[in-house]
């Protein structure tokens, strides 16, 4: 059985899509869905990019995208009444090391509460309701992410990230017969599905013959 790796941060509309699609498309390949957590502007700040959010015009053409993916799938769909907003109680809760075997049920109600019903997944008390409305002890989970253990897991699910190219979310990283494959973005799910079945176009490539000779010219960042 294949394990799959999900790298998110509530922060993401498309990690909202992909939480929603993945455990399905796991069922019809036996793989077992992994969960990871981690701050996005982590990786922002390691591999030195803007987020979405921070580009004006990228930021509507998210929303606009966003919106109409939604309405096109019949999805729920009310962002977060504040946007960008500080994530890390968010993820914590999402650690298996604060929500143990509840960790695939918090994710979704967080999602759902979230991108779906426009709560503020910045505060602690919306995010304890939306948990308690979802049958699980919000309070407690929300005491449980102040630990040095959950500090310390959130660092460590984003450092290992990192590790393993994560540049941005969501991303999906599985062992593959031809070493470990890295996809990132929802919109890279049909892809997702063809690695699974054994049936990656990427099969067979021989790269000398598609890798070019490097750049010719580096942009100088600001």
């Amino acid at each position: 059985m294949t394990d799959l790796h999900f790298y998110f941060d509530f922060i993401s509309p498309y990690a909202y899509f992909a939480a929603l699609d993945l455990p399905e498309l796991c069922r019809r390949h036996d793989a077992t869905l992994r969960y990871h957590p981690v701050v996005f502007a982590g990786l922002l700040n390691h591999w030195g990019q803007l987020g979405p959010a921070e580009i004006p015009p990228k930021a509507m053409h998210t929303l606009r995208t966003t919106v109409r993916h939604a309405r096109s799938r019949g999805i729920p769909f009310k962002p977060p009444r504040f946007h960008p907003y500080r994530p890390i109680t968010s993820l914590r809760l999402a650690l298996h090391e604060v929500c143990g075997d509840a960790q695939a049920a918090v994710v979704e109600a967080i999602f759902k509460a979230g991108w779906g019903g426009g709560i503020d997944l910045g505060s602690a008390a919306d995010l304890a309701a939306c948990l308690s409305e979802a049958g699980m002890d919000g309070a407690d989970l929300v005491e449980r992410t102040g630990s040095d253990e959950a500090k310390a897991a959130l660092i460590r699910e984003t450092e290992t990230a990192i590790s393993r190219g994560v540049f941005g979310v969501p991303s999906f990283w599985l062992e593959t017969d031809d070493g470990p494959e890295l996809l990132w973005g929802h919109d890279m799910l049909n892809q997702l599905e063809a690695v699974l079945a054994g049936e990656d176009p990427l099969k067979g490539v021989d790269w000398r013959e598609i890798a070019n000779e490097g750049p010719a010219v580096v942009r100088k960042r600001p």
